[in-house]
């Protein structure tokens, strides 16, 4: 028995090594992926430093290969930031759309920078610019202080003198889908900065992201304060400089309308 457990182990040795060896050897045989071809676009994008404020504002030229890099205009930007240029300043959050952060002037439209697909036509440069008409912190980051603080005006929670006791406020199924198309509304602002009106009297219009968040809480069965809401846009300047351009429904990355929104709001008012 001892002579065959002898014999046993260096058979049992040999078949490991030839285990190990053919498994080296079936790796210096394996495919090598191919690389792609070099696919170099130009981006053209808007620089200004406020630590240089006697510097004009200028387009900066980057080029980067597309077949290294993700298909999205936010995916280009990242790519500049981390590898060529880390000065290079935007906002970026959710890169889902959802978020509203990254929203900035894409070859002349307004739009979010992570939905908005990069054009593999290398013949062709890509404008980005930041959102229109606005004071810039820095580079594609706009000044969003008096856009808020319009948003906060509407009080856009739910207001209710008599709440439910114990209970849920209920709410019925067509009541819920007046709401369809106002509450998605992510305050991207693309759609207020896309309009002419919002351009020269942003002071005093509240403009349409503004305006279709307003008609969101008025046309909520569950609130009680409509009749004030409304009163508070009888003048001429936070409703009436809307001149039905629909800049804004062309405009939004989601696909909402704030002119519908608008035009509802101004039935309401002239019904009373």
């Amino acid at each position: 028995m001892a002579s065959l457990a002898l014999k046993t182990v260096p058979s049992t040795f040999a078949r490991g090594i030839a285990a190990r060896s053919f498994a080296s050897s079936a790796a210096r045989f394996q495919a090598v992926p191919t690389q792609k071809p070099v696919l170099a676009k130009e981006f053209k994008i808007y620089r200004w430093n406020p630590d240089e404020p006697a510097k004009k504002p200028t387009l900066q030229t980057y080029k980067i290969d597309l077949n290294q890099c993700g298909p999205m205009i936010l995916d280009a930007l990242i790519k500049i930031k981390n590898e060529v240029d880390p000065t290079l300043t935007f906002r970026r959050s959710c890169r889902e759309g959802i978020c509203g952060s990254c929203a900035m002037n894409i070859n002349g439209q307004n739009t979010l920078a992570c939905l908005c697909r990069i054009d593999r036509d290398a013949s062709k440069d890509t404008k980005i610019y930041p959102l229109p008409h606005m004071y810039i912190v820095k580079d594609l980051v706009p000044d969003l202080t008096l856009f808020y603080k319009q948003y906060k005006s509407i009080e856009p929670y739910l207001k209710n003198d008599n709440p439910p006791e114990g209970r849920e406020y209920y709410q019925s199924i067509e009541d819920r889908k007046k709401l369809d198309g106002m509450y998605e509304c992510i305050l991207c602002a693309c759609c207020s900065t896309s309009c002419p009106s919002y351009w020269w009297n942003q002071d005093e219009y509240l403009g349409p992201a503004t305006l279709m968040a307003a008609y969101r809480w008025m046309a909520d069965s569950r609130d009680s304060y409509t009749s004030q809401r409304k009163e508070k846009l009888q003048n001429e300047m936070s409703l009436y400089r809307c001149h039905t351009i629909f800049n804004c429904s062309r405009t939004c990355p989601k696909g909402l309308n704030p002119a519908q929104a608008i035009a509802k709001i101004k039935l309401e008012l002239a019904a009373e």
